[in-house]
């Protein structure tokens, strides 16, 4: 008896380490591109969270900083994410750079605040509103995140990066000047940084990152495979989160 016990605790430890951090492959990656300046945010910020409680899509909230010169400065924004909003439109060749802009699965832009339009380039960027087409994997242990791209049987001709971003559940922010002075405007699943981890160029990999690299300021992370096109992002493969988002 004393035997299967200790064996019986030893395969329970066994399963917590190793058990992927998040199992549900998701269907969609929402990008909504925000300002804390922009009157016509918050209905956006109010979407994405909607869309962040629903376990097969991940939404994302990035703050850009081109509206700043209004009188606000945002508390959240990063150089880099506008320009990751500016790389899609010279992606698209529309030029099209705009607050609340939703980028879904990397191809589709729309209106953040427009639910409508945004539920349908969801569904018209999955096939028959199946995952995404590269399934992949994370896991925790010792204090590193691996990553495990699966193999896959559709034939992949664009080279993808493998990304990996700290997000914060959840900010709370009182704006005191600008457009939006006056108002507390809360924002989920909030993005505060993006390393890039490695290259991909399809069939089964498996990559490694520090679990404090992945985390940085945020609550968890999000891992991203996306097709990359003369340094533009592109569809984006693959995607993962870590518990809690």
């Amino acid at each position: 008896m004393v035997s299967r016990l200790t064996l019986s605790a030893v395969a329970i430890g066994l399963v917590c380490l190793i058990r992927p951090a998040s199992a549900e492959p998701p269907r969609a990656v929402v990008e909504l591109f925000t300002s804390q300046g922009c009157s016509s945010c918050p209905p956006a910020d109010a979407v994405l969270a909607d869309l962040a409680r629903q376990p097969d899509i991940i939404a994302l909230s990035f703050s850009v900083d081109y509206w700043d010169y209004l009188g606000w400065k945002d508390t959240l924004a990063h150089a880099a994410f506008t320009a990751r909003q500016k790389a899609y439109a010279q992606s698209r060749s529309d030029r099209q750079v705009y607050t609340p802009q939703m980028i879904v699965n990397g191809t589709k832009p729309c209106i953040g605040s427009d639910r409508a339009r945004v539920e349908a380039s969801i569904k018209a960027t999955s096939t028959g509103g199946g995952p995404l087409p590269v399934d992949m994997e994370i896991s925790e242990a010792n204090g590193t995140l691996t990553i495990s791209v699966k193999d896959t049987p559709q034939t992949i001709t664009r080279v993808a990066e493998l990304w990996v971003l700290p997000v914060s559940r959840s900010q709370t922010v009182q704006i005191g000047r600008g457009e939006n002075r006056g108002r507390t405007v809360s924002y989920a699943n909030v993005v505060r940084g993006m390393t890039r981890v490695g290259e991909w160029r399809g069939g089964a990999s498996r990559y490694q990152v520090s679990l404090d690299a992945a985390r940085g300021k945020g609550d968890g992370y999000v891992v991203l495979l996306q097709t990359v096109d003369e340094a533009t992002p592109g569809a984006i493969l693959g995607a993962a989160k870590s518990k809690g988002l």
